[in-house]
């Protein structure tokens, strides 16, 4: 997406906003420090040369952030040598130690993406034995090497045995519910965005917080950022944001989801911000400083009130996606190219792909790709074997868009992909089951993505095979030619 100079002016504006909004529903954080897991990632050039980057890449590299004045309200745990190391690892270390020194200090607990607050739980629960050593003697682990990031770190790092006693304590035990209140007591909320595809993330935060209030502050994509909360205490469920029209020039197209689509002789009839109706589904359009004109974001929103006279909209889902753990936005065609990709490898076993379906696995973490296949084996001696299937899942990765191949190599924040074989007959029970419950049987399509429990379950009760991704797919910080 294009981006000037200017756009970093206009985003901080917004990030000035959350705070103030947040204070007067929380009261004195300004009396301690947010512990916030906050990542940089690869940049590169194009060919004309301009730098590539992600957008929050470029907001932590940029002056505004690394020189900004000091703030009450937005005192990190985290030294700027932590959030902007581009080693995952040592960074997430660094900042996860930094947290825990603090612990009695922190208000607020978050993430961008409430996937990323889960991933920095289970990397507690893989290297807390190394933290509390550290910890303890006032060292760092020889794991981090970047020098900038030791060099910091031997400013902050002091001898404490008591607090490595009880970081031991507690990360010791089995169960881990309510671990971020156990460690961090002082917690008032999360500060995590769980609207969208994030929402299947709930559940499990609930868990490891204790059910802390879960607050969704703003709005924003790499294209252009709308908006905030004004009420950021609410429901997930519940959550409105109020468009700042300041941010870009905002038009909407009205949404049906039963159109056939727009052509030549009926071109869509944009409504002004001014002009949207409460109730309504819409998709977003903007017009952005940077040079975007009518671009369409993809983005679906319902129109739920007004503040003064700026419209108010509840995020509904993104347009097209199928599958998302992170970052990441797979749609039916990408999922579809994925599955005849991989399903050439079965063409020697005389073995083809009847159906298939598939879920995004948030119970692991991190979460993973769940594809679902119902094979035809004519040759039941030549059958694929275990290690073919392994190479079918590798083999849709590499099919699937650079977002999500770098969530699987450079950012850990999506697990290998798993295909799970069905017995035959399993996609004809789905379509009993879905007409059993007033489906018609000349309009029912095999949905390409499944999230119902009982469809799960009976998906579940008739696997033959499970295999996963035994490597992680190409990708590199280049541009593909």
């Amino acid at each position: 997406m294009p981006t000037i100079k200017e756009e970093l002016d206009r985003r901080q504006l917004l990030y000035s906003l959350l705070m103030p909004v947040m204070n007067l529903y929380v009261p004195g954080l300004d009396k301690g420090k947010g512990l916030y897991f906050l990542f940089v990632k690869s940049e590169t050039r194009t060919p004309g040369g301009l730098l590539a980057r992600p957008v929050l890449t470029s907001y932590y590299k940029s002056e505004h952030f690394k020189t900004r004045p000091y703030d009450p309200y937005n005192v990190y745990t985290s030294p700027n040598e932590a959030i902007l190391c581009p080693d995952s690892f040592q960074s997430m270390y660094t900042q996860m130690l930094c947290g825990l020194q603090d612990r009695h200090q922190v208000l607020r607990v978050g993430a961008v993406f409430a996937s990323g607050l889960l991933r920095a739980i289970r990397f507690l629960q893989l290297n807390w034995r190394q933290l509390s050593q550290d910890i303890e003697t006032g060292t760092l682990n020889q794991k981090v090497t970047d020098p900038s990031l030791r060099e910091c770190m031997g400013k902050i790092l002091k001898p404490d045995p008591e607090l490595a006693r009880f970081v031991r304590h507690e990360c010791s035990k089995e169960n881990w519910e309510g671990i971020i209140t156990r460690i961090w007591p002082n917690t008032k909320y999360l500060d995590v965005i769980v609207t969208g595809a994030m929402a299947q993330y709930i559940p499990t935060l609930d868990y490891y917080s204790g059910g802390l209030p879960k607050a969704c502050t703003m709005y924003a994509s790499s294209e252009c950022y709308f908006g905030l909360n004004l009420n950021p205490m609410c429901k997930p469920s519940e959550v409105s944001y109020t468009i700042m029209p300041n941010m870009a020039y905002f038009e909407f197209l009205p949404h049906d989801p039963n159109s056939a689509g727009f052509t030549r002789d009926s071109p869509p009839k944009l409504v002004d911000l001014v002009d949207v109706e409460i109730g309504k589904e819409y998709e977003l359009v903007i017009t952005t400083y940077a040079g975007l004109c009518r671009y369409r974001v993809g983005d679906i929103l319902r129109v739920t009130g007004f503040h003064n006279s700026a419209p108010q909209f509840h995020f509904v889902r993104r347009k097209n996606v199928l599958l998302s753990i992170d970052s990441d936005k797979t749609d039916e065609a990408e999922l579809q190219k994925a599955v005849e990709n991989a399903s050439r490898l079965l063409r020697e076993f005389n073995t083809s792909v009847v159906e298939y379906t598939s879920y995004a696995d948030t119970k692991t973490i991190p979460g993973h790709y769940v594809i679902y296949w119902e094979l035809l084996v004519k040759d039941a001696a030549n059958s694929p074997t275990d290690d073919v299937l392994k190479q079918c899942c590798l083999a849709m990765e590499e099919s699937m868009n650079s977002v999500y191949r770098q969530g699987r190599v450079a950012d850990n924040s999506i697990g290998p992909l798993e295909i799970r074989v069905v017995k035959n007959g399993t996609f004809e029970e789905l379509m009993d089951y879905a007409i059993s419950r007033g489906a018609s049987i000349n309009q029912y399509k095999v949905p390409r993505c499944v999230n119902f429990t009982p469809i799960m379950e009976l998906l579940d009760s008739r696997v033959v095979s499970t295999h996963f991704s035994p490597a992680l797919p190409h990708w590199t910080p280049e541009r593909r030619r």
